[in-house]
């Protein structure tokens, strides 16, 4: 009977320490898969992401959006004429210069809505350029090792079964949180590409008040934003930068546990700090 107790503890040993050592290699597979996914994505243009998806928003904004800011770039135009007649005592007080002045206004306005999709690109190879630039810095530093899981494994032998367990248990609820946290990650990098395509599509529209000076503001906070959007890629980028020198520091030393423990930490906080990226870039812009 003590030998049969014997073996099914030895065998229900094996297989929990197989169960953490799988869970605790899955969590750190995580961890690095979706960090490296962060760094390609941000260092990314947005053509190059989906090229299906910027083709069908290019579409969009030549065909829908832009007759829509060619009707309000006429009439700002129009509003605009009406105005220097109007401030000119009805053409009694007139000076040929604001004609030419009002014609190059408006000519500067058309040019820009005709080349508003290489603009807003523009804008994004700036970045990209930064980004790639900075990405250069901290790429293959990002990765968690796992030196950490063979010592590991070696120490578990010399626990009790229920010690295994509640181990085990601890490892399926550290894992449930990584992924969760993983999940919010790829929302945060994947919904800024997502809102890219969105200011993307209506640019024509705020770019067409950029030359009148009562309706400018909305053209500049576009602008503003559009800027905000591509700094924050950088942010991004740097919040990596930090959470790889600090998992670099406690992924191969003191207890396991306590070393899994902070990883996951470094985790939440790398998750928190993307969720301000946003904000961040906006304030420093003034958006």
């Amino acid at each position: 009977m003590d030998f049969l107790l014997g073996f099914i503890e030895e065998f229900l040993k094996i297989v929990l320490i197989n169960g953490i050592v799988d869970n605790l290699g899955g969590l750190f597979d995580e961890v690095n898969n979706r960090v490296g996914v962060i760094a390609s994505t941000v260092g990314t243009p947005p053509a190059a992401w989906q090229p299906g998806v910027f083709s069908l928003i290019r579409n969009i904004s030549e065909t829908v959006v832009l007759p829509i800011a060619g009707i309000i770039i006429t009439f700002l135009a129009t509003y605009e004429l009406l105005n220097l007649i109007v401030d000119k005592n009805n053409l009694n007080d007139v000076d040929t210069w604001m004609f030419f002045k009002w014609v190059f206004k408006t000519f500067i306005a058309i040019l820009i809505l005709s080349n508003t999709f290489n603009i807003v690109m523009a804008v994004f190879d700036v970045a990209q350029s930064v980004i790639n630039s900075a990405g250069g810095l901290i790429a293959g530093s990002t990765q968690v090792t796992v030196d950490i899981l063979a010592e590991f494994e070696a120490s578990l032998w010399e626990r009790e079964l229920g010690s295994l367990l509640g181990l085990w248990l601890h490892t399926i609820f550290i894992e449930l949180t990584v992924r969760a946290l993983s999940l919010v990650i790829f929302v945060i990098v994947y919904g800024r590409m997502v809102e890219i395509f969105l200011l993307t599509s209506l640019a024509p529209i705020p770019l067409a008040t950029l030359s009148n000076r009562e309706f400018g503001g909305m053209g500049q906070n576009y602008f503003k934003s559009l800027c905000a959007i591509a700094l924050q890629g950088l942010l991004i980028l740097v919040c990596v930068g930090i959470y790889a020198v600090l998992v670099q520091n406690i992924a191969t030393s003191g207890n396991p546990i306590t070393a899994i423990w902070t990883v996951v930490g470094h985790t939440i906080l790398l998750a928190f700090t993307l969720f301000k990226t946003g904000s961040v870039a906006k304030s420093v812009l003034g958006c």
